[in-house]
């Protein structure tokens, strides 16, 4: 059975040449997926409350960036594992489990870097609940037998992305009297993609199951 997202970067020369290093020194796949939730959570203090850490531009940034770093880990973790043999029987555990804490770290964290709009706090604990929910049909599905489904239109990488760019351009955009408002329109895509995202997932854990 296929449990493992594809990621088109496990096959780029910088993922493999890092994740072998790393195996090299004895760090464990499951130690690295705890870390990408470390990294998460970083992420949610930024944006917390940006204008009270850095500037507001500085911190979407910094938000951003640690987004980044989880996703790297995100990647290592599986490489080291499977690439390198260092699969442990908890793996599977650690794989998954942190995944589900840095969503609810990191996009809650928007809401409330959003605050000053209209239930964007409601929007990001909204948007968390639906992330956690299309993990939750694809884990279900495989428990009964299907594949792991990972389509989108709003799977991780999905999230994360439309995140990223947000975060990017209200930093560039943002002035002392205006909030450009990037993140607060990447809330809503993310609610609305993550809703369509999670009845997809029934859909096809559904007809596979029916189907079989």
């Amino acid at each position: 059975m296929e449990n493992r997202r594809p990621i088109k970067a496990r096959g780029a020369s910088w993922a493999k040449q890092l994740a072998a290093s790393i195996a090299r020194t004895g760090v464990t796949p499951n130690q690295i997926s705890v870390l990408s939730a470390i990294f998460a959570l970083g992420s949610f203090f930024f944006y917390l409350n940006p204008a009270q850490t850095l500037s507001f531009s500085g911190s979407v940034i910094l938000g951003a960036l640690f987004i980044q770093l989880r996703l790297i880990c995100n990647l290592l973790d599986g490489m080291v594992a499977v690439e390198h043999a260092k699969k442990t029987k908890s793996g599977e555990l650690f794989n998954d489990a942190p995944d589900r804490f840095a969503d609810l770290f990191i996009i809650i964290g928007v809401g409330y870097a959003m605050g000053f709009y209209d239930f964007a706090i409601e929007l990001g604990y909204l948007g968390a609940a639906l992330a956690i929910m299309t993990a939750y049909v694809r884990v279900l599905g495989a428990s009964m037998g299907t594949v792991h489904f990972f389509m989108g239109p709003m799977a991780k990488q999905h999230r994360m992305a439309i995140i990223t760019i947000a975060s990017i351009i209200d930093a560039i955009w943002y002035s002392q009297s205006e909030h450009f408002g990037a993140l607060y329109v990447a809330l809503w895509i993310l609610v609305v993609g993550s809703a369509i995202t999670v009845l997809r997932r029934l859909i096809k854990v559904k007809t596979a199951l029916e189907t079989n």
